[in-house]
């Protein structure tokens, strides 16, 4: 797409409107797949018309008459349009010449239903995780495949064919364009809700590459994560997940100096937190508090997040209460990771033998051996010890482990500052008299 102020202008409403769209057009024909490719067609022909036309007053609209009309042809090329016209209604092809203002009012009803059904159709547990990310950062976010194959740093033609197989997966399986039944409404649920973790995840701490940080990504999940709530706003996990994504989100112009260089949290300049960021997410988690019952995952760590974003500074932060925290978490959702980020909240509550004891458990017992993170955490209890060549030694490990090009400075750079520890403290021997 060139950079014209048209075409500028035409990017941003595709990416405001582009789900609804979506959305609308798949509550017609029953096919996601389809849905998109003719919602990409009205924007090829906007593409086309707008530069020379202008924008219309009202662009959405437009995009879905001109995606509707699309599919009518394609019916009627396909002598199909009789057996449709239960589901589109008469009305729709007599009035197919008018048809933008009544759309405009069509793409208000029903949006709410529309968009849930496509954030959990796209999100379906019957495709792999990395399908689901692909498909929702596709039809949610309006991202290209070259976007979101630059995003996670893979191949443009993996993309690609992740997203094909993708429909052609929910298209075999059958899967209905609809919100799920209670019964199965809370499985579901978990599943969209872990695609937009995942997303957020991926773009507040790469995994791999240059950059620590793609704030696009971040922007994506927490807007996917409104909608939402806004859709379901009695479910306290979902409100759980957003105050977590707008208070971390409220950390990203301190966590990285110049040139991209990473800023751990505890050194970083909390007056560059976003204070409305931290608000919203604070009524976010109120908002989960509200609806009763017990934290879930995502509500426990937006809790330990809200903790430091009240916290002016390091030294006030309630590392007694994080430490509890990780243990309810580590109840409701066990796991390494989770192990993990509790030896750390132990330390910094108890000491770093405290932590140190409880991450070395978790080495025993074999947990993420390849994960840079457990040597770099322990070479941090160590250093605090005194004990620098233990802890040079774990460094250097988990920089040969990050994937991350800014991480694995991050982690050089400690392992040299032991190093320099370590020849500080050696004992010398006095020179002969």
């Amino acid at each position: 797409m060139t950079e014209s102020p048209t075409h500028r202008a035409i990017e941003a409403v595709w990416r405001i409107e582009s789900a609804r769209i979506i959305a609308g057009l798949a509550r017609y024909v029953r096919d996601v797949g389809l849905a998109e490719e003719l919602a990409q067609e009205a924007l090829v022909k906007a593409l086309e018309k707008w530069p020379e036309t202008g924008i219309p007053d009202n662009p959405g609209a437009w995009l879905m008459a001109s995606a509707k009309n699309g599919a009518i042809d394609l019916w009627r090329r396909s002598k199909m349009l009789d057996r449709k016209h239960d589901e589109l209604g008469y009305e729709l092809e007599s009035r197919r010449e008018s048809a933008v203002p009544d759309l405009d009012a069509a793409l208000d009803d029903d949006v709410g239903d529309d968009l849930l059904s496509l954030i959990f159709t796209s999100c379906h547990p019957v495709l792999s995780t990395e399908a689901r990310v692909a498909l929702t950062l596709r039809l949610l976010g309006g991202l290209t495949t070259a976007e979101i194959a630059r995003a996670f740093l893979s191949p443009e033609a993996t993309v690609a064919q992740r997203i094909v197989r993708a429909k052609r997966t929910l298209a075999e399986a059958n899967v209905p364009f609809e919100v799920p039944r209670a019964e199965e409404r809370t499985e579901r649920l978990a599943s969209v809700l872990e695609v937009l973790y995942i997303i957020f995840n991926e773009g507040y701490s790469a995994t791999a590459g240059d950059d620590w940080m793609r704030p696009a990504l971040c922007e994506d999940a927490l807007r996917m994560g409104r909608i939402l709530a806004g859709l379901v706003p009695k479910e306290a996990e979902v409100h759980g997940l957003v105050a977590l994504m707008e208070i971390q989100a409220s950390r990203s112009a301190a966590r990285t100096g110049p040139g991209g260089k990473p800023i751990l949290l505890l050194e970083q300049n909390r007056a560059k937190w976003d204070r409305l960021l931290i608000h919203r997410g604070l009524a976010a988690l109120q908002r989960a508090r509200d609806l009763g019952g017990a934290f879930g995952p995502y509500a426990l760590q937006a809790a330990i997040a809200s903790c430091h974003a009240v916290a002016r500074i390091p030294e006030e932060t309630d590392w007694g209460r994080i430490a509890a925290l990780y243990d309810a978490l580590a109840q409701a959702a066990p796991s390494p990771i989770v192990e993990l980020n509790r030896a750390v909240a132990l330390s910094m509550a108890f000491g770093p033998a405290a932590g140190l004891e409880a991450v070395d458990a978790l080495i025993e017992e074999g947990a993420l051996p390849e994960y840079h993170l457990v040597p770099s955490v322990r070479g941090d209890f160590l250093a605090k010890l005194g004990r620098w060549a233990e802890a040079r030694a774990e460094f250097s490990k988990a920089a040969a482990l990050a994937k991350n090009a800014r991480e694995r400075e991050l982690l050089q750079e400690r392992a040299e500052a032991c190093a320099n520890a370590l020849l500080w403290w050696v004992p010398r021997r006095e020179p002969p008299a």
